[in-house]
């Protein structure tokens, strides 16, 4: 196992007293040589920082490569249809009106609907079981529309597509929790997040190549969805069998390896690790005022702007502010004040684009879609990792995730309504909305995160001394906020 010498410094004893996997007790004895003693004194392995980098590595090389390619597939097979509309896909199915966009639309109903009932199976049976399961049925719905022959089929199949992929996502970040240390979390989970970029411009490029294809037998377009499905069930089979179900069974780990693995989770991530499920007491994190308040603002994160003015350059810059301000927020452990700056930049700049002349002002123009697109990504990516932080109870976690994520989704319904042609080059009143939205999760971002230091200092008050978040294991923190001892991490 290993230890995390900030833990060393703990104002509350010289030694912390855990419980294994296997329901036995140790000691962190805190020395010099820092090592974790069994009940009788013996030394099961001694504690390195050296050890906890290489173990994360380990998880880095093969635990992250795997969850980005099942979310680029993921990316392709819901962006699939805009490349397809554009070489006869309304042609061929004899779409007419508002079709398309019902097509599109539906997708969000069974998506929200349905991710916090998945999201639960995945607690229960492992996301490493549900995750290639769900990848596997999103990749058979999408290879299923090369069969499809009009509005309907279509719409049946983007229905069980939006149910398949719903809890996606929550359940990524819920596994990364099982895996990395609340401080480690942010970078992790931005470099994921990228994925969805490199799908976006890769999407385009395959598309293209594929719509090159000569055949009489059947659409061009339907070549797309062939390949595309193919590939996604094709791999969905590969992680079934590769991903772990936790980081403390991981194969690919020695048995000291995973013993470090299972010490960490349970010192600085969850109260009982591995727990099973429990209906009544994960739905109790909504007892808590502060789990309404981030869904709001989980809801504003989502910014119109992200499905309609992406462009290249603006899209890769947005990517690697994404990481700059995940990479810093994991070394300040500090959540909310590099989430309110997504929201500030993509605020300023759309202020910024609305009160210019864009004709005459090209290039100030074009500098505030970076500053909007620099905003688009990280409130979503740093407030998951956030309330995923604050949330001790693993089935309270997976709940709160499989909720909040699909919520902030249907601003993508928003969003695709109130950009009309009729208002272009300037689409006031869509960008006004969309900074309203920015401005109003700026304020919320700030009110929440003001409320967690000055909740702190009223607890380190009440207790008689200064506790920081990193002197308390988490296994004590079941009870979140109502715990003598919990601390915010804002």
């Amino acid at each position: 196992m290993d230890y995390d010498k900030r833990s060393q410094e703990s104002p509350m004893s010289d030694e912390k007293q855990l419980t294994t996997e296997d329901g036995k007790n140790i000691e962190v004895q805190e020395s010099s040589v820092p090592a974790i003693a069994t009940e009788d004194g013996s030394t099961l392995s001694v504690i390195s920082p050296a050890a906890e980098r290489a173990l994360t590595r380990k998880f880095d090389l093969r635990i992250l490569p795997v969850l980005a390619i099942m979310y680029f597939f993921n990316s392709l097979d819901k962006s699939n249809l805009g490349n397809a509309k554009t070489h006869g896909l309304e042609k061929t199915l004899g779409l007419k009106g508002t079709q398309y966009n019902t097509i599109l639309s539906v997708f969000f109903v069974p998506y929200v609907l349905t991710a916090p009932f998945l999201g639960i199976l995945g607690k229960q049976y492992g996301p490493n079981r549900v995750l290639p399961l769900m990848m596997f049925t999103f990749g058979s719905c999408t290879l299923l529309v090369t069969a499809a022959k009009n509005f309907a089929g279509v719409m049946t199949l983007r229905w069980f597509l939006g149910m398949s992929e719903s809890a996606f996502f929550p359940l990524v970040i819920y596994y990364q929790t099982t895996f990395y240390r609340r401080g480690e979390l942010a970078r992790r989970l931005a470099i994921f997040y990228a994925a969805q970029s490199i799908a976006s411009a890769s999407g385009g490029l395959l598309a293209f190549g594929v719509f090159q294809i000569n055949s009489d037998s059947i659409a061009e377009w339907r070549y797309l969805f062939i390949i595309e499905g193919c590939c996604t069930i094709l791999f969905s089979f590969f992680a079934f069998f590769y991903l772990p179900q936790s980081a403390s069974t991981a194969k690919f780990l020695s048995p000291e390896e995973k013993e470090l693995a299972y010490y960490r989770m349970q010192v600085d991530s969850s109260s009982v690790v591995n727990e099973k499920f429990n209906f009544r007491e994960s739905f109790k994190i909504f007892k808590e005022w502060t789990s309404w308040l981030i869904l709001i603002v989980a809801r504003l994160g989502y910014s119109a702007v992200k499905t309609n003015l992406y462009t290249v350059a603006p899209n890769v810059s947005g990517a690697v502010m994404l990481l700059i301000l995940a990479f810093a927020s994991d070394y300040t452990r500090w959540r909310f004040p590099f989430v309110a700056l997504g929201f500030l930049f993509t605020f300023l700049g759309m202020t910024i684009y609305v009160g210019i002349d864009v004709e005459s002002q090209l290039h100030v123009a074009y500098f505030a879609t970076f500053m909007m697109t620099w905003g688009t990504s990280a409130p979503s990516v740093l407030l998951d990792v956030w309330y995923n932080n604050n949330i001790a109870h693993e089935g309270r976690r997976v709940v709160l995730t499989s909720i909040g994520v699909p919520l902030a989704n249907l601003m993508g319904v928003v969003s695709s309504n109130i950009f009309q042609n009729k208002d272009a080059p300037k689409y006031i009143p869509a960008l006004a909305t969309t900074a309203a939205f920015g401005a109003t999760g700026l304020a919320l971002t700030l009110v929440l995160g003001t409320f967690m230091i000055f909740d702190n200092a009223r607890r380190n008050k009440n207790a008689g001394r200064k506790i920081d978040i990193k002197d308390i294991p988490t296994e004590r923190l079941r009870d979140g906020p109502r715990a003598e001892e919990f601390r915010w991490f804002y």
